[in-house]
């Protein structure tokens, strides 16, 4: 979060009074004695906060008011008012202004509506740095969200491997995205139209294995967790892809180090080093806590958006908690916090069967397995019901009973 503050105040003994205030909280102020000097400052990518005496000579602080909310609607700006300024101030609010203090104020009560402004103006900044992102970027930036360095890393890699025709290895965490990042390499690497085939490791046989393969021709085929595959499939995948006239394109994924991959034996040693042409790493949640605002904010917006439910607030404390947290389940389990979130459980860490009877519990059990499966096939309600193998009717029964909506697990 930013800590810069412009203060504008005509009197010099006020204005350096209230700037070793700001300083001594730990912000950054930068003083102005007017209008004039104060408008060179303001700009719409400003990533600070105003903060203005009410009356002052020439043009006072309605004026710089209105000149703010012409350059950036979003700026706030706080207003200092004299005594006989209140009822003035209570009409600026409706004009914009973020909040009034009555001078002379508390330095506590000051920086505490400073510090609510300026975490009010970083998730405006936020917004519209993803809303750009997602409206000029390519798939790294439109569907690899982070602000962290080593988020920043993941989509230049993630660009880099898409433009070279070579095998992939992803390897992530569980709950990572690994799928997530095939697909943007996909995308990335040719035209939209071609084929994109997912095939899960585990269960794959010689037969689901080739058709799979027939059906990705001239597009990529991902295998996910490609470490379950049965000995049998393995060798007949090193063989396909060894084949001169091979048009498929192979990203592999997997949640193991590739240390455990080979010591136990879980992958054909030359099957690994053919698809370990080119490596992404994606890195967990816990490498890049910074990331976790943007996540969880970006997942409550979607949840809400997709269940037609307006957006709660998000306060600085639910995000402090948050970032306190292992995350061991990654950005899925994020996802799953931000969901409980948008439904109106007031910690989305929580654990959500305190207090609840057995039936109820059992009821959430249900409900976190409906989920989870769905979350598996990406929302799709049909494979859900297959991998639980429940009946089609019985597994529609239960999602409305337990208000499951499989659009909210769709990526």
């Amino acid at each position: 979060m930013s800590n810069r503050v412009l203060l504008v105040d005509d009197d010099r003994a006020v204005r350096d009074a209230l700037g070793q205030t700001l300083e001594l909280a730990d912000l950054h102020p930068t003083l102005a004695a007017s209008f004039i000097e104060a408008k060179d400052h303001i700009a719409r990518d400003f990533r600070g906060v105003i903060v203005t005496d009410l009356r002052m000579p020439g043009k006072d602080g309605f004026h710089l008011l209105d000149y703010v909310r012409q350059i950036d609607d979003g700026l706030p700006v706080i207003l200092l008012t004299g005594e006989g300024d209140v009822p003035s101030a209570v009409r600026s609010m409706s004009a914009g202004a973020f909040d009034f203090l009555e001078k002379p104020c508390a330095p506590k009560d000051l920086i505490a509506v400073i510090r609510k402004a300026l975490h009010t103006r970083g998730l405006v900044l936020e917004n519209r740095a993803l809303k750009t992102q997602i409206e000029t970027g390519d798939a790294a930036a439109r569907l690899l969200f982070g602000v962290s360095s080593l988020a920043e890393e993941l989509r230049a890699r993630v660009r880099s491997v898409a433009k070279l025709d070579a095998e992939i290895m992803i390897c992530g965490p569980a709950g990572s995205g690994v799928p997530k990042v095939a697909e943007v390499i996909h995308m990335l690497s040719g035209p939209a139209a071609r084929p994109f085939v997912k095939l899960p490791g585990a269960g794959a046989n010689l037969a689901s294995l080739e058709a799979a393969w027939l059906r990705a021709s001239g597009g990529t085929l991902f295998i996910d967790e490609v470490a379950a595959l049965s000995d049998a499939a393995q060798y007949s995948l090193l063989e396909t892809l060894e084949r001169p006239q091979n048009t498929v394109r192979l990203i592999a994924g997997t949640s193991l180090p590739q240390e455990e991959i080979l010591a136990r034996g879980k992958l054909n040693p030359d099957l690994f080093y053919k698809i370990d042409v080119m490596r992404v790493r994606i890195p967990a949640l816990s490498e890049r806590p910074e990331d976790i605002p943007v996540l969880f904010r970006r997942y409550v917006a979607q949840a809400c958006e997709q269940a037609a439910l307006a957006e709660p607030e998000i306060t600085p404390e639910v995000i402090s908690d948050l970032m306190t947290r292992d995350w061991p389940g990654n950005a899925r389990a994020l996802m799953s916090a931000a969901m409980r979130f948008a439904l109106g459980f007031a910690d989305p860490a929580q654990n959500i069967n305190e207090g609840l009877g057995l039936a109820e519990q059992l009821a959430q059990v249900e409900r976190a397995l409906l989920i989870a499966a769905l979350e598996r096939q990406d929302g799709n309600a049909s494979e859900a019901a297959r991998e639980l193998k429940l009946p089609r009717k019985t597994f529609y029964d239960k999602l409305a009973r337990l208000d499951v909506r499989p659009g909210l697990y769709r990526k």
